[in-house]
């Protein structure tokens, strides 16, 4: 393709950032996501360690595969698909030099490990810089392109990557401690702060897994957190299935929520239902003092972690009865009278538009 010729709007560009995004996301984060239940049901044989081991590797490509189909959304051409996705997966911080862990080839300090996901948000901000490059350069390079452009558009939008990351990584921090403040506030209230900034974030590059474990939330305040993710999930499911294929609506129901950042920011409005539903949905977790751990803060209802936690919290631990009504029954039940009374009576949103997967 001739990205000399190629000329694009500043919404279009940003659209097709938010859209390779949630492709990459959906296929990086689902396989470890729908098998590590299912995994763990079968011990820890042989077979099912490596699997288990498949997934994780698999899952740390995440920003490789969300630079690559980033790239796509540009028409790239395989050489240029190829740069974006390596700088995005540089800039995601996914792989990062630790100087005091030993080499065990080597026996000396000083090794690369890769762990989670990286930054999204940087992955994202450094393959928005590759392509920007790409265009910009186009075929300036003739029949060197294929040299010079993974040494200066990959290394240079890479290394530029690298210098934002920390910065960038801030962004975590910075909401980690204004969610960590809420801790201190009068339990329903600070429950339903705290399911709101998670109900949010799960639908941002923002990761609340990271958040979780970062401040280290526990009790109700973890269970909180892994309630307003099972709210959105279970808002985004309920106005799904008449909308999407059904895989995308599997997808979602399996942890998926991220591939829906793009609707979140071409329609804000899906965020009303979403909160209506976690504000309900975290006052029984007040009440009834549903907790968790910092691990499955971040989760909510994917590999059905957050109920798990909430039944296994010891002296805290609630009966099966209460975590189905709590989890499914009122977050369900909230999600549907949302759906019909905003979507159907006042029309405040058409759910064919506004929850319309934009992936693709």
């Amino acid at each position: 393709m001739d990205n000399s010729k190629k000329s694009i709007t500043v919404k279009d560009f940003f659209n097709k950032i938010l859209s390779g995004t949630a492709t990459g996301i959906i296929v990086g984060l689902i396989p470890n996501a729908v098998l590590s239940a299912i995994l763990k049901l079968f011990g820890n044989n042989p077979i099912t360690v490596g699997l288990t081991h498949v997934l994780l590797v698999y899952q740390v490509a995440t920003p490789l595969l969300i630079g690559a189909l980033i790239a796509y959304q540009f028409g790239f051409s395989a050489l240029d698909i190829a740069v974006v996705a390596g700088s995005a997966y540089v800039g995601s911080g996914v792989t990062q030099f630790n100087p005091l862990a030993v080499n065990p080839a080597t026996k000396q300090p000083g090794i690369f490990i890769s762990s989670g996901t990286g930054d999204l948000i940087n992955t994202m901000i450094t393959a928005a810089i590759a392509v920007a490059l790409t265009l910009l350069i186009g075929n300036h390079f003739g029949s060197v392109k294929i040299v010079l452009s993974p040494i200066i558009v990959g290394g240079g939008s890479a290394y530029i990557g690298f210098l934002l990351l920390p910065w960038v990584s801030k962004i975590t921090t910075g909401l980690g401690a204004i969610i960590a403040s809420f801790t201190k506030l009068q339990p329903v209230i600070m429950c339903i702060l705290i399911a709101w900034m998670f109900a949010l974030l799960i639908v941002t590059p923002v990761s609340t897994v990271a958040i979780g474990m970062a401040i280290q939330l526990n009790g109700i305040a973890a269970g909180a957190a892994a309630m307003g993710v099972a709210a959105t999930t279970i808002v985004l499911v309920v106005h799904s299935w008449k909308v999407n294929k059904a895989g995308v609506t599997i997808a979602v129901a399996l942890g998926a929520m991220k591939m829906m950042i793009p609707n979140l920011f071409r329609h804000p409005i899906i965020m009303l239902p979403i909160l209506i539903t976690a504000t309900v949905s975290a006052i029984p977790v007040a009440l009834w003092g549903i907790s968790g751990t910092p691990a499955s803060a971040g989760f909510g209802l994917v590999g059905i972690v957050g109920p798990l936690a909430s039944l296994n919290a010891g002296s805290q631990s609630i009966s099966w009865i209460l975590a189905l009504i709590a989890w499914f029954i009122i977050p369900a039940a909230v999600a549907l009278a949302c759906r019909f009374i905003l979507g159907k009576m006042m029309h405040v949103y058409d759910e064919k538009v506004a929850f319309a997967y934009l992936g693709d």
